[in-house]
């Protein structure tokens, strides 16, 4: 089992860039693939990115293509996702979430474990 918890959620302008992370606990993170998602208020939580196992394969939501990078440091447990030419359709709860597979997926459904979410708010 694995335990994830993000940070780096915050407040910036509309063209801005933030980075959140995902910091996940246990000594087996390299087994897990890794995805982003996000909800909006009042809308259903959707995907962002994902990365695989290896790192060597990503996919993004076309909404992010682009704009958003999505990044993964085995040796410090952390998946990053890195946002730049911000939008305010960008503000949203984002979720880091793991699913024990070697490949990036896209499904909500599919992942395993989750993290709380860490807020993020583009204002206009």
């Amino acid at each position: 089992q694995v335990q994830l918890v993000e940070s780096g959620g915050g407040l910036v302008q509309a063209g801005g860039s933030l980075r959140v992370s995902c910091v996940a606990s246990g000594r087996t993170f390299g087994r897990y693939a890794l995805g982003w998602f996000r909800q909006a208020p009042g809308k259903q939580r959707e995907f962002v990115a994902a990365i695989s196992r290896s790192g060597s394969s990503t996919r993004y939501a076309d909404s992010v293509k682009g704009r958003f990078t999505i990044s993964r440091d085995n040796a410090k447990n952390t998946v990053y996702l890195q946002m730049n030419s911000l939008k305010p359709e960008d503000t949203a709860v984002y979720y880091c979430a793991a699913r024990t597979s070697s490949f990036a997926h896209t499904l909500s459904q599919e992942y395993e474990y989750w993290g709380q979410g860490t807020q993020v708010t583009v204002s206009s």
